[in-house]
């Protein structure tokens, strides 16, 4: 009794092995090869179960099991009135069915529509082959009849338009649906931007000059677009402005020589009145695409002389007014010089000529270094446009920037001067109350005015704040440029926070020199036009005496260099 046991129980493992064995494909393709294989659905709807295996066996999917995507067929033949579960692609597609499902037909089936494409209805089932493939249903080819099987009315109107037509040509340049619409997201243009849809949908193809080149189209469209008004507001982010699509329709586009085209001459005006209810046949023929250079009709050849005539004359009278204010200005500082109360001696001729290259260096490694960051901007233009004038300045002034550096340390060490500048300037604790006393008295109105020394709390910052950012722009300076070399013993990452350190270092520099510097050198009510001091070393005793009286020895100084100039009288 008992061995009956015993051998029941080792047929039964022995018998385990094949109940769990793997489902194989042919154990699937040995009903699914059956073309009369269907069932009914939940509606009443006929489901063909039928799978064509050679067709699998030439997919992308041909490596795969039946149960890799069917993962909830767990028996051969199934169960009674069992129904397989819709398969999720997202399990080896994530990225592209996150795109799916955030786009309208994804939203449309969370939102219950069953009729909203699913990847099946565009890729295939067990026939999905990559999209590179002609026979496949996303290929160039086939695309835009993929797409008519839901939206049959837009693929119709294209077909009739220059792009329809141009890919019905085999023309590889033509654009098909998801090159305006994107590929899983679908992007909806209707609701689009008005930015949006000029730059990243129609300016993809025809900002290109190879792709004008090699379709025989003109090469200004999108840049006289962007001239005209329609384009500038639509830049500063206006949501009713007319774009491409406004004018030249969507799925629709034809040429200005069909007679059916929105922007035909006899269209324009109903294409206008779209945006300008008022409009009329002589507004309809206005430039929209503005182009400076043409002349092709009268009001373009009128239109080119007075631009010209009107740039002479703005060369012309602003030119003159601008010699008229140098001669004005040239002779104030002619008059500015000559007072003899300018007795304090504040510069030296080496420190003015240390200022001057220091004031040129910075000024042209502002504008070469903004002009990489802003190729776009003025900067750019003002160097012609070239990058070697630009590379090839900024890197001179930098060199110019730090011999400069080394100059002024070898100063300060060894001229009695440059010691004495170094110990007047050097930060101190009274500073702090300099600080605390001087905003009082700029809030208080009774408050006393504080006196200064040979330099001021803000002139000891302004001088340490060159020190410093001449130390952090030229070694970030000296990291960017010898990259390759620094890259071969240190992370990648370096250059990266090098490049941000001096970015961000530039613009606080120029910042200071423009809020704080210029106002006390030149907009400061008691210097204006300027500050003499940087090109001839002088200034006023009495202004002096108001910034630093606690400098007796500058000022003792400068009052006897006044009693030596001054004459004597017939009374002394």
């Amino acid at each position: 009794m008992r061995m009956n046991h015993y051998l029941r129980l080792a047929l039964i493992l022995g018998t385990l092995p094949l109940c769990a064995r793997a489902i194989d494909n042919s154990d699937c393709f040995g009903c699914h090869e059956d073309k009369s294989l269907t069932k009914k659905d939940a509606a009443g709807k006929t489901v063909i179960l039928f799978v064509d295996a050679a067709k699998y066996a030439t997919s992308t999917h041909a490596s795969n099991t039946c149960t890799s995507c069917h993962t909830d067929i767990t028996e051969v033949p199934h169960p009674d009135k069992f129904i397989a579960r819709p398969v999720t692609c997202a399990t080896c597609h994530t990225n592209a069915v996150q795109s799916y499902t955030s786009g309208p037909h994804g939203l449309a089936r969370k939102a219950g529509n069953t009729n909203a494409a699913t990847c099946a209805d565009c890729h295939g089932k067990h026939d999905v082959i990559p999209a590179r493939m002609s026979a496949s249903p996303l290929s160039h080819d086939q695309l835009m009849t993929t797409c008519g099987k839901c939206h049959t009315q837009a693929v119709g109107i294209f077909k009739d338009s220059i792009h329809g037509k141009a890919l019905a040509r085999g023309i590889r340049d033509a654009p098909t649906c998801t090159d305006c619409h994107s590929d899983h997201q679908m992007s909806s243009l209707k609701t689009a931007s008005v930015l949006k849809v000029a730059v990243d949908v129609c300016s993809r193809c025809h900002a290109s000059e190879r792709f004008n080149a090699r379709n025989n189209l003109s090469s200004d469209r999108v840049t006289t677009f962007f001239a005209s008004y329609h384009g500038m507001s639509a830049k500063l982010g206006s949501s009713q402005s007319a774009n491409c699509v406004s004018c030249h329709g969507a799925h629709n586009v034809l040429p200005s020589s069909d007679p059916k085209s929105s922007v035909n001459k006899a269209n324009m005006v109903n294409t206008c009145r779209k945006c300008h209810p008022e409009a009329n046949e002589n507004f309809s023929f206005g430039k929209i695409h503005l182009d400076e250079t043409s002349v092709a009709s009268t009001g373009d050849r009128l239109n080119w002389w007075i631009r010209h005539i009107y740039i002479l004359m703005i060369v012309g009278v602003i030119g003159g007014m601008l010699g008229h204010n140098i001669l004005v200005f040239r002779r104030k500082i002619q008059a500015l010089w000559s007072r003899k109360e300018r007795t304090v001696i504040r510069m030296t001729r080496s420190q003015r000529y240390q200022h001057f290259f220091l004031l040129t260096s910075f000024s042209a490694l502002a504008i070469t270094g903004f002009a990489l960051v802003y190729p776009d901007s003025w900067l750019h233009y003002l160097m012609g446009s070239s990058e070697t004038v630009r590379r090839v300045g900024h890197r001179a002034a930098a060199a110019v920037m730090m011999a400069l550096a080394v100059y002024h340390t070898i100063y300060i060490i060894r001229a009695k001067e440059g010691r004495k500048l170094v110990k007047d300037i050097f930060p101190c604790p009274q500073d702090v109350l300099d600080v605390i006393g001087n905003l009082r008295y700029l809030i208080f109105p009774r408050a006393p005015k504080p006196a200064f020394g040979r330099f001021s709390y803000g002139e000891k910052a302004e001088y340490w704040a060159v020190v410093w950012g001449t130390l952090i722009m030229g070694l970030t300076g000296l990291i960017i440029m010898f990259k390759m070399q620094i890259t071969a013993w240190a992370p990648r990452w370096v250059i990266d926070v090098a490049i941000t350190i001096h970015y961000y270092e530039a613009i606080l520099a120029v910042l200071a020199i423009i809020v704080w510097h210029f106002y006390h050198v030149i907009f400061d009510p008691d210097v204006y036009p300027i500050n003499t001091a940087c090109l001839d070393g002088r200034m006023p005793e009495h202004l002096y005496h108001e910034e630093h009286a606690l400098d007796t020895e500058t000022l003792a100084a400068a009052e006897g260099e006044e009693a030596k100039e001054t004459p004597p009288t017939a009374n002394s």
